[in-house]
């Protein structure tokens, strides 16, 4: 089985040379990368992908993945993070979302971007450490992102369809990915996900699969994952409370996903962070 680390999603912006991974890791948010000066080899989910000297990778972070080769250490790179939630709310069009919820990145040329991006990264560092200042590098980002996908989508014209290929099947995988989002606190299971599209469940397990990259019911998982991380790091509830709240259905279940996505069980998740 591939040893992959699960990263708690957050904002997050950094500038620097590309660091050791020695495995692969994933989280639930929309990386950034500029390449500054040298490249960027991954390992993509499985595939080897390269992101050159002045280009912007996009890509949903919860694909595994891992910095590899020659060139960590060296060159100079800007890196972000925006959490899935808050970029699911800034209602892009579905192909324009799409590509980015594909297990491949979006690459494109950091001039499309139409201004000084090292001034901008730079104001993301200080904004995303500033918890009142989150919100502006977040509108800032979410236009350089629109930016970019245009220009990705006007000079390749690519379909936004991964494994299927159809904007009729990656706009129903959008419709279940928001409804995981929106509803997973609550008991819900693969056929409401489906009914939410209007899909038979296996169809919509298959597209899901296809198109995300994971199946329905890891998603669902690690949303609620997600938020017992949050509500472990931000409140005094009880672990009980906690699984509850973030939409597990018995504390056993709780432990037994958490402990497998985070290395360690909810009371020491929370010891370490304290």
């Amino acid at each position: 089985m591939l040893d992959v680390e699960t990263v708690e999603a957050a904002y997050w912006s950094h500038r620097g040379p590309a660091p050791l991974m020695r495995s692969s890791h994933r989280h639930d948010d929309l990386e950034i990368n500029l390449v500054l000066d040298g490249r960027l080899d991954y390992r993509f989910g499985g595939a080897p992908v390269s992101v050159h000297a002045g280009q912007v990778a996009l890509f949903w972070g919860w694909t595994p993945h891992q910095l590899v080769g020659d060139g960590i250490g060296s060159g100079e790179f800007l890196w972000a993070h925006i959490p899935l939630g808050e970029v699911l709310a800034w209602g892009l069009p579905d192909h324009d979302l799409g590509v980015m919820l594909l297990n491949r990145p979006v690459l494109v040329p950091a001039t499309a971007a139409g201004r000084d991006v090292e001034s901008m990264f730079g104001s993301w560092q200080r904004d995303f450490a500033d918890e009142g200042a989150e919100i502006i590098a977040s509108l800032e980002a979410q236009a350089f992102v629109r930016r970019l996908l245009r220009h990705h989508r006007d000079t390749l014209d690519l379909r936004p369809g991964g494994g299927h290929g159809t904007a009729e099947a990656m706009h129903r995988v959008i419709e279940m990915v928001r409804f995981v989002v929106d509803r997973f606190r609550e008991p819900i299971e693969v056929a409401d996900v489906a009914a939410a599209a209007h899909l038979h469940p296996h169809y919509a397990m298959t597209v899901f699969r296809q198109d995300v990259g994971t199946t329905i019911v890891e998603y669902l998982t690690r949303c609620r994952v997600a938020e017992a991380q949050r509500l472990l790091a931000t409140t005094s509830m009880t672990t009980s409370e906690i699984a509850h709240a973030a939409g597990f259905g018995s504390q056993s279940s709780f432990y037994a996903h958490f402990t497998r996505a985070c290395g360690s069980a909810p009371g020491a998740y929370r010891a370490r962070l304290r």
